[in-house]
């Protein structure tokens, strides 16, 4: 039996300074991006309006996550004290916030993307 599936995508950006714990380089020092956030999430039921999530809500509630990061030095942040602010881990600061957003939504958060600039990426996702 085929499964159809629904994927909707949001994106926004944050800029802030980060530096590497434990890395020889020059990543080690303190530098910043200008972060692009992509957010996947996919499910199998539309609701009666033929909406998976509404982008909107989906779009506000990531501003309101990458607010907590933006114009900021990562390695200040708890999540970051305890995890090097790796483009990968970036990815799974913001997985976590958004998969508890939608634990009241028929969807789960598919992959999550951040962009360091315009040709390296780090994604986050959770094979079911």
């Amino acid at each position: 039996m085929r499964r159809c599936i629904y994927e909707v995508r949001v994106e926004d950006t944050f800029s802030s300074a980060h530096h590497l714990k434990n890395y020889r380089g020059k990543c080690e020092r303190v530098h910043g991006h200008n972060w692009k956030v992509e957010v996947y999430v996919s499910g199998e039921k539309l609701d009666r309006d033929g909406l998976l999530v509404d982008f909107s809500i989906l779009k506000d509630k990531l501003k309101d996550i990458l607010s907590v990061l933006d114009h900021r030095d990562l390695n200040t942040i708890p999540f970051f004290k305890k995890n090097n602010p790796t483009s990968e881990n970036i990815c799974l600061y913001i997985y976590e916030r958004v998969k508890g957003f939608l634990k009241d939504y028929p969807v789960r958060v598919k992959r999550i993307t951040v962009w360091e600039n315009d040709k390296q990426s780090a994604s986050y996702s959770v094979e079911e």
